[in-house]
């Protein structure tokens, strides 16, 4: 066996597929506000309902997966994916863009229910979320410092995350088209750890609203309060992710080195600094330092938090069900950063965000010092075997006679015949089973017990020959018989053994 299993390539695929509209919300926000007639506070709603789809997605095929199949779901996913974002971004009109945004959203996160349950049930999670999250963040850092430059037309992230998801659906057909499940009996087995999984829910959906709540106005903070270019504002970003990718790679190096909950508590309590900070600069300085070292946090934590939630439950459910809370959060995230900062300004919602991460961080520790058994569950497959029908073979009975002679009961031994060996006996000719080929497959199988029973000496060979005979009788008359016909046996006389029972001459 192999000391490193082979990269689940579409799994990483899809999960970048599915996570790239939430790492491109902030110039997506930030475009929909420019070029369409919306107000920020509008951009921020309608980038909230496109993570409410993908997050209402997770919630619907959480335990589904096994029913409709890996790859045709997330082909499903892809599809509606690449229709909804490239609707959105072709039309102008705002109701067009609005019903694009939910169906693509729900597009992204069916593709994110695939890969959640696909990477729950590896050996190695948390490696495969690195990876994922290393390729998310390097292909947004690309589009960061690609999409200013293509224009100030809205549709352009909408349009990247469409064909990434065209891109991803060439790769689905190395997915499994059953889980290993789908195979086996189905049998419902209950959430485990149903309270720690909660409770890892529950907070997740607050760090992530608060994290996004920030992600959301980053862009406007950066352009209004830092007094920044878009191009500017771009790059920062692009430095942000690629410190993302950095920082996901040395999650992947650690593993589970520093067990779980150290990187959650710790890296959530930097994580909530970093936004103070971003939240409040009003330079390239202060604003560059506190983007790049919280997206350098930012996915290590998460890969930590995924690899948790995974750990909990090898079908991957605690996966899913925390991933959409996550989703939840990010898609509540720009409506309540857009609302924070309008009424009580950045600075004001930065501090907000800082204290409920810090809150939020002690339950999510709490969850990983939790010491917990895991069961693998395994499927058995079951194969429906026809039982063969014996039928019944009437014998005719055979009555002896009663002499009062003990009767020896022969059994046949049915024996099959081993190669090699010249003692073996075949099947006798007067069995019972002989002639039922089905019944001789079957009887072969169990092992044959020889029951010895001790022969029982015959006196005479003409008595038992007139045990199985007619009995005929003749009258005889009282005339006394020779003396010479009682000779003894012997060699004197050898006709008298060798003739038969019969009558007697006189």
């Amino acid at each position: 066996m192999s000391a490193r299993t082979p990269t689940p390539w579409p799994l990483v695929a899809l999960f970048t597929a599915g996570y790239l509209a939430a790492y491109l919300l902030p110039t997506t926000v930030g475009r929909l506000d420019a070029g369409l007639p919306l107000s920020a506070t509008q951009a921020g709603a309608v980038g909230s309902v496109l993570l409410l789809g993908s997050a209402s997605a997770g919630f619907l095929l959480a335990s589904r997966v096994d029913r409709f199949g890996p790859r045709r779901l997330a082909r499903a996913g892809l599809l509606l994916a690449a229709l909804g974002y490239g609707t959105a971004a072709l039309s102008a009109a705002v109701p067009l863009v609005v019903a694009g945004a939910i169906v693509g959203g729900f597009g992204s996160g069916t593709a994110t229910t695939v890969a959640a349950t696909g990477i729950a049930g590896r050996h190695d999670p948390h490696r495969v979320t690195a990876l994922g999250l290393l390729g998310v963040s390097g292909l947004a850092g690309a589009l960061y410092l690609t999409i200013p430059r293509l224009g100030p037309a809205h549709g352009v992230p909408l349009a990247a995350i469409a064909c990434t998801a065209l891109l991803a659906l060439s790769l689905t057909g190395r997915l499994p088209a059953r889980t290993p499940a789908a195979h086996t009996l189905r049998t419902v087995t209950p959430l485990p750890h149903r309270r720690s999984g909660l409770l890892l829910a529950g907070a997740m959906l607050f760090w992530s609203l608060a994290q996004n709540s920030l992600w959301g106005v980053s862009g406007r903070i950066g352009l209004t309060q830092a007094g920044l270019t878009e191009v500017e504002v771009g790059a920062v970003f692009a430095v942000a992710l690629g410190a993302g990718l950095l920082g996901t790679i040395g999650a992947g190096a650690l593993g589970p080195r520093l067990g779980r909950a150290l990187p959650i508590g710790l890296g959530t309590a930097l994580i909530a600094g970093c936004i103070a900070l971003s939240a409040a600069a009003t330079d390239l300085t202060s604003f560059a330092a506190g983007e790049i070292a919280w997206n350098a946090l930012y996915p290590v934590v998460l890969s930590y938090v995924i690899g948790l939630a995974a750990s909990m439950d090898p079908r991957g459910r605690w996966a899913v069900l925390v991933g959409s809370a996550s989703s939840l959060g990010t898609a509540c995230g720009p409506l309540t950063g857009s609302l924070l900062s309008a009424r009580a300004g950045y600075p004001a919602m930065g501090t907000v965000l800082a204290a409920g991460l810090l809150l939020v961080g002690v339950p999510m520790t709490l969850v990983a010092l939790r010491p917990r058994r895991t069961t693998q569950i395994v499927g058995i497959p079951v194969m429906e075997r026809p039982a063969s029908e014996i039928p019944d073979v009437e014998r005719p009975a055979v009555e002896l006679p009663v002499l009062g002679l003990p009767v020896v009961l022969e059994l046949p031994v049915l024996e099959m015949p081993v190669a090699g060996n010249p003692m073996a006996q075949t099947p006798a000719a007067h069995a019972p089973f002989a002639e039922i080929p089905a019944a001789v497959g079957h009887f072969a199988e169990i092992p044959v017990v020889e029951v010895s029973v001790a022969p029982v000496p015959v006196v005479d060979t003409a008595l038992a020959e007139a045990a199985v005979a007619d009995v005929v009788g003749f009258p005889l008359e009282g005339v006394p018989a020779q003396r010479a016909a009682y000779g003894t046996a012997g060699p004197r006389h050898p006709a008298a053994t060798a003739s038969a029972p019969g009558p007697v001459t006189v």
